[in-house]
């Protein structure tokens, strides 16, 4: 159940072979989002449990079950922002409930990079999509 955003990811990554210019696609994903404003980098906003500095801010459009969820997400370290461009292109302006269903695990798997994290950077990755899915359910309870 991935977003459109997110299989044009899937589908680059499929042309590229060599994990050296995957690494570098991350980084470029990373490069390419608008950063987050410093006034939002705040400890209430951060992601714990990364070895990086990462923080994610949620923005919800709509109300009840119609309601979609968006984030901005930024990080001092430029592989790490790769990794919340992933996360905003398989996460962002779906449902609470569809966040909920979402199995990045799978997914970020379809795309190789659970064989070539560092454990540092895989703990780093579950902690921010538990903290997207902690926001999108607390916006499903809502």
């Amino acid at each position: 159940m991935a977003t459109t955003a997110f299989e044009e990811i899937a589908e680059t990554f499929e042309f590229l072979d060599d994990w050296e210019d995957r690494y570098r696609h991350v980084i470029e994903l990373g490069r390419a989002m608008e950063p987050l404003p410093a006034a939002l980098q705040v400890p209430a906003t951060k992601v714990e449990g990364c070895a990086s500095q990462v923080w994610i801010v949620p923005r919800i459009e709509g109300q009840g079950s119609a309601a979609r969820f968006h984030f901005q997400g930024d990080s001092d370290a430029m592989i790490v922002r790769g990794l919340i461009a992933i996360l905003h292109a398989l996460y962002d302006g779906l449902t609470a409930a569809e966040v909920l269903e979402v199995d990045a695990t799978a997914e970020m798997g379809r795309l190789g990079l659970n064989e070539h994290l560092s454990s540092q950077r895989s703990n780093g990755l579950r902690a921010m999509v538990a903290r997207i899915r902690s926001l999108a359910g607390a916006t499903a309870a809502a």
